[in-house]
């Protein structure tokens, strides 16, 4: 492989002659072997700079047209667009854990679009750090990529995921409104439920998630950008912080705003922590449906069989025939992975020292990745599973009729002992609670079949 000689602060560094980084960006590309190949810093930060470093070079072109010229822009945005696009995600080979600011991740992101920018200008214009990085920080540029990511990746992928597995759950309530089985507490049966309402319980919790998550939106649209160093803007241009940010709104389509305390933004990644706990709260919702799902689809003969699933795939290397609740069991075990990031984003944020926070590739690693697992999760789960959901009504209505519970419907003509009694013969005897009812003299058969109707108790 050919190699050509670039520089920094501290001497000439070797740089594959392929590649468009620069000198800090090898230099941590050798210092940090650490989880290389696996553990890529995620690609929406590389995206995400890719939009902040050209909101900078427009802002600075408003407010510096003396050092950022129109020449100089125009090849800052030109590589800008290559990395948004997509196209240049090769050249960003650094892992997550490296510095804990992220500097070097920014460092590779000036030199990227420094060397494609000039590039394409055909003329040594761009230095990384005077024109790319100009008045700007790793301290602030970090924290506001980690903003626009989250963001965005919520917006684009998860909250579209999670409308079509509310939708689909809203077509299964309208169709199962007639259906009507055993409800369940403590895993034992309990008086009966429509199966539509018990589908409502699953979707008005997705709704409830869907508002937190949405809740969440408004503190990450905040970016530190403009706090440079250690948030006091120095060597930023008066006014750089909320043009900077309406910059980032017009390419992104969405309202960001400046932070208004920069030093806050900083060191504090309260927003971040506090939309990842939406994220588990879906997460965990997200579990209990899918247990609840593989529960009522189990056997197929000897569990509760009240549901009928799609059959995907051959669950048993030595069962034939065998099918297992396969998207259930994924969409739990992204939940487990959710909840472990929650840990490790919670640990993260406490680690803002004095003037910044040195977890923050970490942070965002475990927060984008929760993102892009539930997302994934959500659609292969509605896919795969849920919209294919078929209720076993005579499944429902075999075990509605030999459930004990249905004996709830006689408290308000016998009472509550008496109505403990009967259940109790009735199941020590296997007869049915109406010949338990009038063995022990509580109702006339008459009466019984006057007031026991279990459909009325939905």
């Amino acid at each position: 492989m050919n190699d050509r000689i670039e520089h920094d602060s501290m001497g000439e560094v070797r740089v594959p002659a392929d590649r468009y980084w620069g000198a800090q960006t090898e230099r941590s590309r050798n210092n940090f072997k650490i989880g290389a190949g696996h553990e890529q810093m995620p690609d929406e930060i590389i995206h995400a700079f890719g939009i902040l470093k050209k909101a900078a070079a427009l802002t600075n072109r408003m407010l510096r047209p003396d050092k950022m010229t129109e020449e100089k822009c125009r090849a800052v945005c030109a590589a800008c667009d290559e990395i948004i696009a997509g196209t240049l995600t090769e050249h960003f080979p650094l892992v997550v854990f490296q510095t804990g600011s992220g500097t070097q991740s920014n460092m590779n992101a000036n030199e990227v679009i420094a060397n494609r920018g000039n590039e394409l200008a055909g003329a040594p214009l761009l230095h990384p750090n005077d024109d790319v990085n100009m008045s700007q920080s790793s301290n602030d540029t970090f924290p506001t990529a980690m903003h626009i990511s989250a963001v965005l990746s919520i917006k684009n992928t998860l909250l579209p995921a999670l409308n079509v597995l509310i939708a689909t759950l809203l077509r299964l309530e309208k169709e199962n409104t007639d259906a009507i089985k055993s409800g369940r507490t403590h895993l034992q049966d309990a008086t009966p439920i429509r199966f539509s309402q018990e589908i409502s319980g699953w979707r008005a919790s997705l709704e409830r998630d869907r508002e937190m998550i949405e809740r969440a939106l408004p503190p990450l649209c905040e970016l530190a950008l403009g706090g440079t160093a250690v948030g006091t803007g120095l060597n930023a241009p008066l006014g750089f912080d909320t043009e900077v940010a309406r910059q980032v709104s017009l390419l992104t389509g969405i309202g960001f705003c400046t932070a208004e305390n920069k030093f806050h933004a900083l060191t504090s990644k309260d927003e971040l922590v506090f939309a990842h706990g939406a994220l588990k709260a879906l997460a965990a919702d997200l579990w209990k449906i899918a247990n609840d799902i593989r529960w009522l689809a189990s056997g197929p003969r000897n569990g509760l069989g009240e549901v009928f699933i799609p059959e995907n795939e051959p669950g048993s290397s030595i069962m034939p025939g065998k099918v297992n609740p396969t998207q259930c069991e994924a969409v739990t075990m992204v939940a487990v992975q959710v909840i472990g990031n929650d840990t490790a984003i919670g640990l993260a944020a406490s680690q803002g020292n004095f003037e910044l926070n040195v977890f923050m590739p970490v942070l965002a690693y475990n927060f984008l990745q929760s993102v892009r697992l539930l997302a994934d999760v959500i659609i292969s789960f509605d896919g795969h599973c849920a919209s294919g959901i078929v209720a076993n009504r005579q499944k429902m209505k075999d075990n509605l009729n030999s459930s004990l519970m249905l004996v709830t419907a006689l408290n308000p003509y016998i009472g509550y002992e008496n109505a403990a009694k009967t259940a109790k013969l009735a199941y020590s005897e296997g007869i049915t609670l109406r010949e338990a009812c009038i063995r022990l003299g509580f109702l006339t058969s008459e009466r019984f079949d006057e007031v026991f109707h279990p459909e009325d108790m939905v």
